[in-house]
């Protein structure tokens, strides 16, 4: 896909901004009451977030604590690699810890989050399931303290 058609497939009205906008605040906000502050009907916005939803453009999830969840060890963990960065990231993005994959650009050629129960996962992980994937020249994990910030209203500027 080119960048001109990945402009043009990203591209969304105002009413459809404010919508996710309000979403962001409150995934739990019910169309009436989003209707009211983007000036739709209750149908009309049901209908605008099923299309958003169908198309890829919007997800609506609950986001959790991972610690209240009994998953004491969070990291990010950079992967250099040699051959198909593309490769690597899809078998990592099979391993169920994984909950974020990107590929990049710079000291990493792809990047990781994982969710683990606790040490000894993580070092299986690592050792069993990264490690050895082909392709994988070496990695570096950076093990989350404390999570300061997490928010997903960043709005659709």
């Amino acid at each position: 896909m080119t960048r001109m058609a990945r402009a043009r497939q990203s591209h969304l009205d105002e009413v459809s901004k404010l919508i996710i906008e309000q979403l962001q605040k409150d995934g739990r906000k019910s169309y009436a009451e989003i209707g009211k502050v983007v000036g739709l009907s209750e149908a009309a916005v049901r209908q605008r977030v099923q299309k958003l939803t169908e198309s890829g453009v919007l997800q609506i999830v609950a986001v959790t604590d991972p610690l209240k969840l009994g998953f004491s060890r969070q990291a990010m963990i950079g992967i250099r690699c040699v051959g198909d960065s593309m490769q690597v990231a899809d078998a990592i993005a099979k391993i169920p810890a994984v909950d974020y994959v990107v590929i990049t650009a710079g000291s990493f050629d792809v990047m990781a989050e994982v969710v683990c129960e606790d040490d000894d996962q993580l070092i299986e992980l690592l050792n069993d399931k990264i490690r050895s994937l082909p392709g994988v020249v070496s990695s570096e994990t950076f093990v989350y303290l404390r999570l300061h910030k997490q928010f997903y209203n960043w709005g659709t500027r």
